[in-house]
């Protein structure tokens, strides 16, 4: 594993903004690296294979709420999907919204589900087979269609996995989880909007321009002062990995020093609207993704969310202006009060320097 806190040779502090939502901004400050500081600790893998006591694991079938589905349906199963016994949001009681004054509240309905990602307790994701990661993708697009067809009043719903007591795991098994609720959640909602400002002004996708960029684009900016080469931007520079349908890319403004997002090369703004047959290109990206990021950093903690068009009246006004796209965020550092009091991210890595480590690692071609 290579250090990932290694020193730059040439120090970066500039504020970048993201492009997608031009509102979010990233200090990049890779002088603070250098600080005296308490990093989240790698999380503790458990490598256990079967665990008897883990309601989660083959054999406790009797030790979690109801089966909602499994893979394969018949036999024994691989992926298992499950009622969340503590659900943040639920259809189990009704209540009338009310408004008080400025207070408001709307029923806190929705759905809140567990997908129990593998039957091996402690496998890791870089650790699955590419077939098992393209059934878990199917599993996760399956869940979707039949959440926005159960009820109209369900706007969104948001896929996510969370590994590590500091990314908000709180069960050692290997799961993602699923909720459905009647909002579309803020920072998705912004996404939506600036791209649809965007198309509206250029007439294409912004998440397309932003990959176009990535595979076409190389620039040298000079000091109009000295004549010296202030930054080059060459082609790929943010590529980590590339498949024949799907790509990763390290955003230019990350927000998290090992952040990666991948997206369909094609445009495609639901994530239900996946071709069965680019589902084994999807796994085989997140699988060499994930084993860059495992050999670069290790056992950091991290969650990985779905981001996908809103099912609500504007959805398809919107499809030719969203791309759908996973993004993975390794927690390799603690918010500080200047993060949480300014809503300003700050990277100790420039993220070029990260595209480029990850880029390096060297992985089984078969993979």
């Amino acid at each position: 594993m290579s250090d990932p806190k290694a020193p730059e040779s040439n120090e970066v502090r500039e504020i970048r903004t993201n492009p997608i939502v031009p509102s979010e901004s990233v200090l990049v400050a890779t002088a603070r690296s250098m600080r005296p500081k308490k990093a989240e600790e790698l999380a503790p893998r458990d490598t256990r294979k079967h665990v008897e006591t883990c309601p989660f694991c083959r054999g406790n079938e009797h030790k979690t709420p109801p089966l909602i589905m499994s893979w394969p349906a018949e036999g024994e199963w691989d992926i298992r999907m499950v009622e969340n016994l503590y659900p943040v949001l639920g259809d189990d009681r009704s209540q009338s919204n009310f408004t008080f004054g400025l207070q408001q509240t709307i029923d806190g309905y929705g759905r809140h589900e567990v997908i129990i990602d593998h039957y091996e307790h402690g496998i890791a994701v870089h650790e699955m087979s590419a077939s098992h990661l393209e059934a878990l993708f199917g599993v996760y697009q399956t869940r979707m269609q039949q959440l926005f067809a159960s009820d109209d009043r369900l706007k969104y719903v948001l896929i996510f996995k969370n590994f590590g007591p500091a990314a908000g795991a709180s069960i050692p098994h290997t799961h993602s989880q699923v909720i459905a609720m009647p909002v579309v959640p803020e920072n998705v909602d912004a996404e939506v909007k600036n791209s649809a400002e965007h198309f509206a002004k250029h007439h294409h996708c912004i998440f397309c321009a932003l990959i176009d960029e990535a595979l076409t684009f190389e620039a040298t900016i000079y000091d109009r002062n000295s004549g010296a080469v202030r930054r080059k931007i060459s082609v790929g520079q943010y590529v980590v990995e590339r498949g024949e349908k799907f790509i990763a890319i390290k955003p230019f403004a990350s927000r998290y020093e090992w952040e990666v997002h991948i997206l369909p090369l094609a445009h495609q703004a639901d994530f239900v609207d996946m071709r069965e047959e680019d589902r084994a290109d999807l796994a085989r990206v997140m699988k060499r993704t994930m084993a860059r990021l495992d050999a670069v950093i290790g056992g950091a903690q991290y969650n990985y969310f779905l981001h996908s068009v809103p099912h609500d009246a504007k959805r398809d006004a919107h499809t030719p202006s969203y791309h759908w796209h996973l993004e993975i965020c390794p927690r390799t550092s603690i918010p500080t009060g200047f993060e949480l009091g300014s809503g300003l991210f700050v990277n100790t890595v420039n993220p070029e320097l990260a595209a480029e480590r990850l880029r390096a690692v060297e992985l089984d071609a078969s993979e």
